[in-house]
């Protein structure tokens, strides 16, 4: 193969290559955006929420992104929450009610198949940071 034909290869492969590392680099930094705000908004720490969630067996009803067997199906998918207007029981999406319905679901709408699960103040502000950095799940291409 003459030299220029490798030399053209070589540049498409590092340009290539350039870009994937940017494209890293960017969803790096756009999920440090989101982890940092989800926990300035609920001061949480959202690695304990993980952990938390995981405690609580949140995934036993629950679809989480993240969470290691978080395929429930009798609640909603978690992915995208953030997003959401509202949470269950038609209150506002803000992080005052997020950890409200965490810590009282009962108590926010009875007969609810939310379970009081005896969620900490703590626990909430960390399951909350955790929830809020779950981007929306892409439907099925």
């Amino acid at each position: 193969m003459p030299y220029s034909v490798r030399f053209v290869l070589a540049l498409l492969v590092l340009g290539f290559l350039g870009a994937l590392a940017s494209g890293a680099f960017q969803k790096h930094n756009s999920d440090t955006d989101a982890r940092t705000t989800a926990e300035q908004i609920t001061r949480g720490n959202s690695l304990a929420g993980s952990a938390a969630i995981r405690r609580f067996g949140c995934g036993g009803c629950h679809e989480i992104s993240g969470i290691a067997d978080a395929r429930g199906t009798v609640g909603p998918s978690l992915d995208g929450i953030a997003t959401r207007a509202e949470l269950s029981g038609g209150l506002a999406n803000t992080p005052d009610n997020m950890l409200r319905w965490l810590r009282d679901p009962q108590g926010v709408r009875p007969g609810s198949a939310m379970p009081d699960l005896g969620v900490s103040e703590r626990d909430a502000r960390d399951i909350a940071a955790y929830l809020y950095t779950l981007e929306p799940k892409l439907p099925p291409s």
